[in-house]
């Protein structure tokens, strides 16, 4: 079982290990206080140097393998692999994409989403857009169907791709990139995120959270599990 959320983050290792560690990271302040990367991270690595949190992100994801995306109450976190399944398990309420389409539980706008990230994926978020046509006199709704994707589990956001200069050093802020969970979380999430009841995985990631924020009301922890 995790520990209680307690970490100072100098570093890029530093926000790795937080992720190994605690299982679920959020990166921006939300409901629960102290639970945040950003009340967590030393002052010089919150956009207050050359390199810090934000520029550690794409690298995090690569280098533990864990799920990013916007899984929260709309807001960004990091995943580990081990407590991705029981998240996305939950969330699908135990069905895959195809399932829930067929069931009528899918908006055509998400289902042509999801199947442009499936057939493409990775894909940076501006090509995206222009394939889906996405833009000023065409269709609306990109981030809504998107954000509901990751808040579903079906889509996660795979890295941060930099502008470069002549010399190869990157520059201005990194463009997402998305891919569904199974592709970027490979064969040992596709064959195991099922293996739970839906219900199983909701009280496990319960159990975990009052591991690491003990103390909070438990109303406000399956608030900010919904």
């Amino acid at each position: 079982m995790a520990k209680r959320f307690d970490c100072l983050i100098r570093t890029k290792e530093d926000l790795k290990a937080a992720v190994e560690t605690f299982g679920i990271v959020p990166l921006f302040r939300n409901s629960i206080p102290g639970f945040s990367v950003e009340e967590h991270a030393a002052p010089e690595a919150w956009f207050q140097s050359e390199e810090g949190v934000w520029e550690w992100k794409g690298p995090v994801i690569r280098e533990t393998g864990c799920a990013y995306g916007k899984f929260f109450e709309r807001k960004a976190a990091f995943v580990s692999r081990k407590w991705f399944p029981d998240l996305a398990n939950y969330r699908r309420d135990g069905y895959d994409f195809d399932a829930r389409w067929d069931e009528g539980f899918a908006s055509w706008g998400d289902k042509e989403l999801f199947d442009l990230i499936e057939k493409n994926g990775p894909i940076l978020s501006r090509r995206l857009k222009q394939m889906g046509d996405y833009r000023k006199g065409g269709k609306k709704g990109f981030d809504t169907s998107v954000n509901r994707l990751q808040e579903q589990g079906y889509v996660v956001i795979s890295d941060f791709v930099y502008s470069t200069t002549a010399k190869g050093e990157q520059y201005g802020w990194g463009v997402a990139e998305y891919a569904t969970a199974e592709r970027q979380l490979g064969k040992a999430f596709a064959s195991h995120v099922y293996d739970r009841t839906p219900e199983e995985s909701y009280q496990r990631l319960l159990k975990l959270l009052k591991t690491l924020v003990p103390g909070e009301d438990e109303v406000d922890l399956k608030r900010f599990l919904k």
